[in-house]
């Protein structure tokens, strides 16, 4: 006896790969679907050491800092604080400026787009069948886009 453990994204390729697997001779009772659960917590907003989501809260603002840095510097020798103070000044504007870009894209839009798209998590298919279909029932699940399949020998 042999379990193939698979996973696939919501779709209806799950449905076409249980009927072909039906057709092929393996029993309803031998294939079993899991749904699992989405998250439900809200993403947060600052990392943390053990959790990062891979988006940046300073790339703009450090971009804009370094722009809005040299211009002040620049008009600075003109101006009558001079240009170390106002090069500091632009490189704090500059960085608040672009922080509150991001804040503002990954609090509202960001928030509306994931909405929108409507998320669902993977769905996990077992199958118990012989050792001699094992390698059909892969080919099976492989042709209908599982994103990864696994054998265990039982």
């Amino acid at each position: 006896m042999m379990q193939l453990f698979s996973t696939f994204e919501h779709s209806t390729q799950i449905e076409m790969a249980i009927s072909t697997l039906e057709k092929k001779g393996i029993e309803r009772e031998n294939i079993f679907v899991v749904p699992l659960d989405n998250r439900q917590e809200n993403h947060k907003l600052f990392d943390t050491l053990n959790r990062s989501d891979g988006t940046s809260l300073i790339d703009i603002g450090a971009a804009l800092g370094t722009a809005l840095s040299v211009i002040g510097a620049s008009i600075g020798f003109k101006l009558a604080w001079g240009p170390i103070y106002w090069g500091l000044i632009g490189a704090t504007g500059g960085f608040i400026i672009g922080l509150a870009i991001r804040l503002f894209t990954e609090k509202v839009v960001k928030k509306k787009r994931r909405l929108l798209k409507g998320f669902h998590s993977e769905i996990i298919v077992i199958v118990d069948c012989d050792v001699a279909q094992a390698e059909l029932v892969e080919n099976i699940l492989f042709g209908h886009y599982a994103l990864g399949v696994a054998k265990i020998k039982g």
